[in-house]
């Protein structure tokens, strides 16, 4: 099944799981690149992508439009930012129309939840199959110990 890997990636987390999961052309990729990057200090990043997260603000990508025609499958990836979605994937789901493919939900976190997160990525996919959800605690630093098994589960389902 030909399947395209839509994702956010701050500090690399979701681009390991991503890169992981496209590994041996498996899938293509997408990094999703707002045209005003976030920043990474450690208190900033908390101040300014927790407020654009919690209002759900919609930043200008920088990618060129992205073709999803020839995609039967699309696996969208996140870094869970004050409980929901990176901002730049509510942009990617107010600009392009998902309807009738099979999804699959990728999030990266810090070892809280991302029950939150998964269930206001299914309010934009209601017109879709979702035919897997997957969470990573901190890929980057092996923190995760099921990371190799939830990526072979993942390249099953788009076998």
């Amino acid at each position: 099944m030909k399947t395209l890997i839509v994702y956010y990636s701050l500090e690399g987390n979701m681009d390991l799981v991503a890169k992981s999961v496209a590994a041996n052309q498996a899938a293509d990729l997408c990094r999703l690149i707002p045209s005003k990057e976030y920043p990474t200090g450690k208190v900033s990043k908390y101040v300014w992508g927790g407020k654009s997260a919690t209002f759900g603000e919609k930043p200008k990508l920088s990618n060129d439009v992205i073709d999803l025609e020839p995609y039967e499958a699309i696996i969208l990836g996140t870094p869970v930012w004050a409980s929901t979605v990176a901002p730049p994937l509510n942009t990617f789901f107010g600009d392009y129309d998902l309807g009738n493919k099979k999804i699959i939900l990728l999030a990266t976190h810090r070892g809280g939840s991302a029950d939150k997160c998964f269930a206001k990525m299914k309010e934009n996919l209601s017109a879709n199959q979702i035919i897997g959800v997957f969470d990573f605690t901190e890929p980057k630093d092996n923190q995760d110990a099921q990371m190799d098994r939830k990526i072979q589960e993942i390249r099953k389902l788009i076998q």
